[in-house]
């Protein structure tokens, strides 16, 4: 990837994520971006979002879908490219996976001291 399109999702990031706190309450839910890819025409922007409580991921991204409107038009205010990208949100579950592995791992431990 180039290293102008890293600097530009690295940026829609940062600001779609200062956005996202202040505009949108998600009530006993943390949620976090992730990762933003840019496609190099800018017209797009694949948002992978992560949450951490008691609500769904699904009705995280709805909400977010539901407020799409207003959080390109507020991105296009702080970010000043040709295009304001198009915002596609994505429920990220890489930490959750993460977890798991590493759960795996040591219960792999634990089995492989037992045998000692």
């Amino acid at each position: 990837m180039k290293h102008r399109q890293l600097r530009v999702n690295e940026l829609v990031k940062r600001e779609l994520s200062a956005i996202i706190a202040r505009e949108i309450n998600f009530e006993g839910v943390l949620v976090s971006i992730n990762a933003v890819d840019v496609t190099p025409d800018l017209k797009s922007a694949h948002v992978f979002v992560s949450i951490l409580g008691s609500a769904t991921g699904a009705s995280v991204i709805d909400k977010l879908e539901a407020h799409r409107s207003a959080l390109q038009a507020e991105l296009s205010r702080h970010v000043v490219l040709k295009y304001t990208p198009h915002l596609v949100f994505h429920l990220d579950d890489s930490i959750e996976r993460g977890s798991r592995v590493l759960e795996i791992l040591n219960e792999i431990d634990k089995l492989d001291g037992e045998g000692e």
